[in-house]
Order: C-alpha cells, then structure tokens, then sequence
C-alpha cells in the first residue's frame, strides 16, 4: 500500500510539474516582453545601484577642497593656452525673449570672427540658439566647422508633457541642429520621480540622435545630493553632456555644483570607460571666472576631457572679453603673486 501511495504521489507530482512547464511555454514569451519592458523602464535605478557609490562630500566640504585646488592651480597656470582652450568651447548663445533674424545673424557673424590663424586664436566650438532659428544658423555657419545647437524640450523650465518635448526635438534636428540642449524638470527630481526624468532623457536621446547636452539647472536642485542624483540619471539615461544652468535663474552655474557633476562624470568613466561631457553655462561672463571651471576640468577629469568634444562652456559676453585679452597681447604666462589673475 505504502509504495501504491508513493508511486501515486510521484505521477501527481510528475503531472503537476509537466503542466506547469507547459503553462511555462506558454507563457514565456509574454513574460520576458514584461521583463524587457519592466527593466528598460526601470534601467535607471537598476544602473544607479550597480554603477555609482554614495555621494560622500557635503557642500561644506566641497567648497573647501574648490578653494585648496584653485589657489593651488592658479599660480601654475599658462593664461593665454587657458584662454584659448577655453575660446574653443564655447557655445556662443543667444537665448532671449526678444531675440529676432538680427539678432542671430550678428551672433553668427560674430561667431565667424574670431578665428585667426596667425595669431594662433581658434573659433568658437557651437552657437546656441532657440528653435525658430536653427535653420537660419546653419545656413549662416555652413562649412565653417562651427556648430549649431538649439535649445528643445520646453526650455527653459521643462514643465510640458513628454510629446510636445519630443515634438520640439524632431523640428530642431529636422531644421539642422547638430547639438540639442534639453533640460529636465526639477520639480519631478524633487518629487523623487526619478524614473520619469530619467525616460524623459532616454525618449529625447533615442528620437534626437545627436549630441545631447542635459540641463540640471542646478540652482533648483536645492541640495548636493540631488545634483549628484540628477546628474546620475542624466548620464544612465544617454545624456552626452551634462550641463550645469539654463542661465535664465540666480543661482546658476557654481564651481560647486561643477564639482559634484565633474566628479560624477569621473566615477562613472572609472567604472565604465565610458566619457561623458560637462558644461557650465550661466553667469560666466568674466575669463577669470571661465579659468576656474578650466582649472577645475584639470583637476577632475585631466587632459582626455581637454577638448571641445568633451567640454563646452554657455556664454555670450565671454568670448568678446577672452578674445580682446588674446589680440592685446594682455596675457600673463603665470600668476603674480598678489594679483588678481
């Protein structure tokens, strides 16, 4: 009786495990769609626990270790290879309610000026400019090497559904952007709707296919721990650049917050070989203000990120002042001690 009842267990057993496996095959398909779609939804946060440590500076400590490397850097520093280097990277912009063709055709005849070869004084590496403009921008920079960048995505307070972002997007790179610089919506990293931001940046990446600049805006984040978190989704997500400001807000660009992004970007390059750009933008309108971002991309990141693929820097009043500095010879090889550099 003993081995009739085990004998009988076991065929239910069996039954019960082939059913399952055939429920199983069924199923499996639909199942790992599921899967595939929970896990490129959620990539973000899974990326964030495998990719990054916690952050461990506070903004006290950040802002003393800016001081230590800056006043250590800047009496080593070689102004005039600083001023060029930084001439280089900038998207020179234009991002004003009242911008018109004018506007725009000056900033791009500017733009065109400033190479000179003799003298050893590169372009600029990008223009800026709102969508409406794109198409006239290129035109205007065609064959001269220097880019054109629009700003999309409901810049610059990025408060608007996903489709009308999208939307922009598809008009900019229709009308010959070579760069978009998007910005996210603060609130929802306040919120902690992290994986929101983070598909947001994703959908932008995948319909744009060109070179992806990510506005934190950091003068809204309020905290160290949410530029850090914003800028980690902002590069999981596909960012190319991560950017620090609109320019449109007080506070916004800060060494501090340049800080956190540049030391994020390196964490994430050490773990994954991967390069990712960074950004000031906003409120660098003095060379001297530009040379401690400069100094700064020195320290973090080292010679690989010395270069306009990997570096930019938003300004429109800058260019004008580095450029006068270069042409008048007004160039200081080192720092004097007691002077302002």
């Amino acid at each position: 009786m003993k081995l009739a009842a085990c004998a009988l267990l076991l065929s239910i057993i069996n039954v019960m495990i082939f059913s399952l496996l055939k429920y199983a095959a069924k199923v499996r398909k639909k199942l790992l769609l599921k899967i595939c779609i929970f896990v490129s939804q959620n990539k973000i946060l899974l990326k964030f626990m495998e990719v990054f440590d916690k952050y461990p500076y506070t903004a006290e400590i950040i802002t003393e270790k800016v001081s230590e490397i800056l006043d250590l850097e800047r009496p080593r520093l070689n102004r005039g290879e600083a001023l060029k280097f930084i001439l280089s990277s900038i998207d020179l912009t234009t991002l004003n309610g009242n911008d018109t063709e004018t506007t725009v055709k000056s900033l791009c005849d500017k733009a065109l000026s400033f190479e000179d070869k003799s003298k050893g004084i590169p372009s600029v590496a990008a223009v800026c400019v709102y969508p409406p403009f794109v198409q006239q921008a290129k035109k205007m920079l065609f064959g001269s090497g220097i880019n054109v960048a629009s700003v999309a995505g409901c810049f610059p307070s990025g408060q608007s559904p996903l489709f009308i972002k999208l939307s922009e997007v598809v008009y900019v790179v229709a009308k010959g952007a070579d760069e978009v610089d998007m910005v996210i919506s603060r609130g929802k990293i306040l919120e902690g709707k992290y994986e929101e931001v983070g598909t947001e940046i994703a959908a932008i990446k995948k319909i744009c296919g060109k070179t992806l600049k990510v506005i934190l805006e950091t003068g809204e984040l309020n905290s160290i721990e949410n530029i850090r978190k914003a800028s980690e989704i902002a590069i999981l997500s596909g960012g190319d650049f991560i950017k620090t400001s609109t320019g449109k807000i007080t506070p916004s660009a800060t060494l501090e917050a340049a800080w956190v992004m540049m030391e994020t970007i390196a964490e994430y390059h050490r773990k994954t070989g991967i390069q990712i750009g960074f950004k000031p933008a906003g409120g660098i309108s003095e060379p001297n203000d530009a040379i401690d971002y400069y100094i700064l991309l020195r320290h973090i990141l080292g010679e690989k990120w010395m270069n306009k693929n990997l570096f930019r820097i938003g300004a429109s009043r800058l260019a004008d002042k580095i450029y006068n500095e270069l042409t008048q010879n007004n160039i200081q090889d080192c720092y004097d001690e007691g002077k302002t550099y």
